[in-house]
């Protein structure tokens, strides 16, 4: 087990650019590393393309740097494979829902055990600027020629349609309540997904950390900024599904949260929106099908012998192929 965070850190040029919402989640990350019960080597984590794609090789740790919209196939492969490996994936929010949305929803359905971790700006950082699927619709930014023409994605409530079991959102500036959040997600059995809304000072020149932060709406009596962000958890709003509860009571608590995760502008909620353990996991599903697979995973067995050789028979499939 990781003690310092030092221990974490590697010896790679980070090349984001100065102010970026990146450095936030990257040190959450680590600092979540360091205060879990598992072994640094027990973690796998891996990435898409864009600015976010590069937060593996910045991390002293397994790094895996996958393809364009790919990450969590490749993520639920590894995870599939050695059910024993703690694994995060890690993807912006056009990477995650614009290539990459299909596997989302289809990670959703399986439910497999492991964290995504979504850095959600707007804008496509490393391709100068273009609008991604969570910008709002009729926004500008400094990229774009003309205001945004699409309506957004919500990546709280497609979660919740898609089946996600654990849905949370924090924001990259507030590492201590990131942190903790990721600590929970890791811990979590099921597909937990983490939205991380991470200010891009390059081209996002409306969301900035003054804008979260409440810079540009001072309290007429404290001169203070009123920040946007609050913290859903110190409403006494309780994500949880338990045991025991009704059907009417889940759908009741899926409805109020895609309520809250509409809101937007002057009130940002951010913390755990929903956790539900009572749905069985995919590694549980597979263990119903072959009850030696927490055992004897695919990565754990062997598939040669002392002299290099397969372990594989495949005389019975070469007969069916005989003429």
């Amino acid at each position: 087990m990781v003690h310092k965070i030092k221990d974490l850190k590697s010896n790679v040029h980070n090349d984001w650019c100065p102010g970026c919402g990146d450095f936030g989640i990257l040190n959450a990350i680590q600092l979540a590393l360091t205060e879990t019960e598992h072994e640094t080597n027990n973690f796998a984590i891996f990435s898409g393309i864009g600015c976010s794609g590069k937060l593996p090789h910045y991390i002293n740790a397994y790094g895996i740097h996958t393809l364009h919209g790919r990450v969590l196939p490749y993520a639920m492969g590894a995870k599939l494979a050695n059910p024993k490996l703690k694994v995060l994936a890690i993807g912006g929010d056009g990477d995650g829902l614009g290539i990459g949305a299909s596997h989302f929803i289809h990670a959703g359905r399986r439910n497999v055990d492991f964290t995504y971790i979504m850095h959600n700006n707007g804008v496509y950082g490393l391709t100068k600027g273009q609008a991604s699927p969570t910008l709002k619709l009729d926004v500008k930014t400094k990229s774009l020629p003309e205001p945004n023409i699409n309506s957004s994605i919500n990546p709280i409530s497609l979660a919740l349609t898609v089946g996600v079991t654990f849905i949370a959102r924090s924001y990259a500036y507030d590492i201590r309540h990131l942190k903790e959040i990721i600590k929970r997600a890791i811990e979590h059995k099921g597909f937990a997904f983490i939205d991380v809304l991470q200010p891009c000072p390059t081209y996002n020149n409306i969301n900035t950390k003054a804008w979260y932060s409440g810079e540009d709406r001072l309290d007429p009596v404290t001169k203070k900024a009123r920040s946007r962000i609050y913290k859903i958890e110190e409403q006494g709003f309780d994500p949880v599904i338990r045991t025991g509860m009704t059907k009417e009571q889940i759908q009741n608590k899926k409805f109020e949260v895609v309520k809250i995760a509409e809101e937007w502008g002057d009130k940002i909620p951010i913390g755990v929106f929903y956790q539900n353990e009572l749905v069985t996991n995919y590694e549980s599903r597979i263990e119903r099908r072959i009850p030696t697979y927490y055992q004897r995973p695919p990565a754990l067995q062997k598939i040669q012998d002392d002299n290099g050789m397969s372990n594989t028979d495949l005389t019975e499939i070469f007969e069916d192929f005989k003429v």
